[in-house]
């Protein structure tokens, strides 16, 4: 069983609820877009996923019929007593806190696999995948519904007009792809944008192994080049990047920030 839209409205005008602007909450409200979001999760049987912004839980009900044990975090204190009714006959844990300043290890634990999954709210999806990212590496594949612009960015490779630094960070973590589209009928209340789901799975190993460049210097780099992506990188770069790195990096001096991959920012940023 998960939440039709009926169902959801029901709830809502019970608890004298109204969806959250500043916390952009949008209702995930139809079955089959929650069950087609488990389903290329590819969580079940023995899976434990963390479930980021769960509402009134559409999508922890679908999560919870997979067999996955799930970890639902709400930091709505006005929902989740309403989560905690809707989900009370299924294995699920609730949990109040912001994933934004949440204990990833706390959450949990430091073994085993987790797969997010979650209808993130569109103000705070790529700061909080970035957070996943670099914070929880428990995580192994995330599958997010995002806002379309959003996921495109952060799907995005060298030559996508959506390509810009959080693309590559995405790439230097995970392999990522828009696997599907969500429109803004199966929402409540409906949003004025439509939405993608993005999924990402986790390198065994970074695209560019920090024995070879450190993070923050990796980054310092991709950051200064987006930062001015109009100008030849030879220029943006100017001061972080000696000129004789391009010929030993394969890049060329002309070359803008949205024509390099992870990997040629990588040597780029190696030599000094």
């Amino acid at each position: 069983m998960t939440l039709g839209g009926p169902e959801i409205k029901r709830l809502l005008a019970e608890h004298g609820l109204r969806p959250s602007r500043a916390l952009g909450q949008n209702f995930v409200a139809d079955p089959n877009t929650v069950r087609r979001i488990v389903r290329l999760s590819g969580v079940g049987e023995g899976s434990q996923v963390v479930e980021i912004g769960a509402g009134l839980g559409s999508l922890t009900l679908a999560l919870a019929e997979s067999g996955a044990r799930v970890v639902a975090v709400e930091v709505d204190r006005g929902v989740v007593p309403v989560l905690r009714e809707v989900v009370a006959d299924t294995p699920v844990e609730v949990v109040e806190s912001d994933a934004l300043t949440l204990d990833w290890d706390d959450l949990l634990g430091r073994g085993g696999e987790w797969a997010l999954v979650a209808n993130l709210p569109y103000n705070v999806a790529t700061p909080l995948v970035v957070r996943v990212l670099e914070e929880a590496p428990q995580v192994s594949s995330l599958l997010v519904m995002v806002q379309r612009e959003v996921g495109e960015r952060l799907a995005a490779v060298p030559g996508d007009p959506a390509y810009g630094a959080v693309s590559v960070k995405v790439a230097y973590w995970t392999a990522a792809a828009v696997v599907g589209r969500v429109p803004a009928t199966v929402f409540v209340p409906r949003p004025k944008v439509a939405s993608v789901l993005v999924r990402l799975v986790r390198r065994s190993t970074p695209a560019v192994p920090a024995t070879d460049v450190p993070y923050e210097r990796l980054f310092q780099v991709v950051r200064a080049g987006f930062g001015q992506r109009r100008k030849m990188l030879r220029r943006s770069l100017a001061g972080l990047v000696e000129p004789e790195a391009f010929a030993a990096a394969g890049v060329a001096p002309e070359a803008r920030a949205e024509d390099l991959g992870v990997e040629a920012w990588g040597r780029l940023a190696r030599c000094p």
